[in-house]
């Protein structure tokens, strides 16, 4: 071990999940890698709006992900290298490999499973936010080369979960036909400017897509037209009722062909109302709320969705074989992340606390080391 690494220590963050103010750093010794495991030193870490539920102990939708007692480490995404192989360890890996940690780390193909999620980093299992790691040889995917440290590891969670929002219910390999326009023709509206969202955006766009934008930032907007070379842009504030803006620019089309909703109670009935026949409507967050509030005698969600035959798809990530398929897409089109501000390893409780605010545009990023 000790020609891969000057130190024994491996440094960490760690959260009882009972609040940002509450997040500390300790050390543990540097892990050996077992039978069909790797050990990975981490480089870069990218955080997700989940990284701050769980350490404000707000993660509590799924009921199978029980409260830790012990100090957990937070975060799912890293960039990280291959120091050290375990025996029987797969042996498409070697020594020095870039490698990028997957979300559910047996969530490997299909459909994903109860036993999947507890399988996830960062919750419950311990999570990237530290200097070393070990991973079974099936929970990582190789990096793209052409990326630095700090835009590949904003991959895992935001990117194939917007791949997945996308493509998720398309055969492998749909993204290569119509000499890889599959979504010429298509609308899709990208709610906000968060990570998901703007990774949304970037394959949407590289897909052939005309694509909507929505935020409350007149700056963020400016430049998801301007940088990003968003189609059309809409101010919610502005334009409270942005659904009837959509349904505007889309014109005969009479709606939106796919719609990533991570908005959740605020935003999913406006979403029901622009969609267009036949469309897909990809549930990924709830950013304005988890309770649904109403307004006065609302139609029935069963109803609202058969009104325009429309398909709700609930994402939770997506498996590995995709994750590799994104990255394939990825390196075609050489897409890189958006990446908004990069913290120091010593500044992760402040880069936790930098994203819960929403004052990002893309990807907040950790550099460990």
């Amino acid at each position: 071990m000790s020609q891969f690494t000057q130190t024994k220590e491996n440094q960490q963050w760690h959260t009882l999940e009972d609040g940002f103010d509450n997040l500390t750093r300790g050390t543990a010794p540097i892990p050996t890698p077992g039978q069909d495991e790797v050990l990975v030193k981490i480089k870069a870490v990218s955080l997700n709006y989940r990284d701050t539920e769980v350490t404000n102990g707000e993660y509590n939708h799924h009921k199978t992900l029980s409260k830790r007692t012990e100090p957990l480490v937070p975060c799912s995404d890293a960039l990280g290298i291959i120091i050290a192989l375990g025996p029987g360890a797969d042996s498409t890996w070697k020594l020095g490999d870039r490698v990028l940690s997957t979300f559910n780390q047996s969530h490997l193909s299909g459909q994903i499973k109860a036993q999947d999620m507890s399988s996830g980093l960062g919750k419950p299992l311990d999570g990237v936010l530290q200097t070393y790691r070990v991973f079974p040889s099936t929970g990582l995917v190789k990096a793209p080369e052409y990326l630095s440290d700090e835009e590949a590891s904003c991959l895992p969670i935001a990117a194939v979960t917007a791949w997945m929002a996308i493509f998720g219910m398309e055969p492998f390999g749909t993204w290569a036909k119509d000499d890889g326009k599959p979504l010429k023709g298509k609308t899709v509206v990208l709610e906000g400017t968060g990570g998901v969202a703007v990774a949304g955006l970037q394959i949407a766009k590289a897909a052939g897509a005309t694509t909507i934008v929505t935020s409350s930032s007149d700056e963020k907007l400016r430049r998801a037209k301007e940088e990003l070379g968003a189609d059309y842009v809409i101010n919610y504030k502005t334009t409270g009722n942005w659904e009837e803006k959509v349904m505007e620019i889309t014109g005969e089309k009479d709606g939106a062909d796919i719609i990533l909703e991570t908005g959740g109670s605020g935003t999913l009935y406006k979403a029901l109302d622009c969609i267009a026949f036949g469309g897909l409507i990809s549930c990924i967050g709830y950013t304005s709320g988890k309770e649904d509030k109403g307004e006065g005698n609302r139609m029935n969600l069963n109803l609202l969705a058969l009104r325009r035959n429309v398909t709700l798809k609930g994402i939770i990530n997506g498996p590995r074989d995709r994750f590799e398929e994104m990255c394939e897409f990825y390196e075609r089109h050489q897409i890189r992340p958006v990446v908004d501000k990069v913290f120091g390893f010593e500044q992760g409780g402040e880069a936790i606390k930098y994203l819960r605010s929403g004052s990002h545009f893309g990807k907040v990023v950790v550099k460990v080391q």
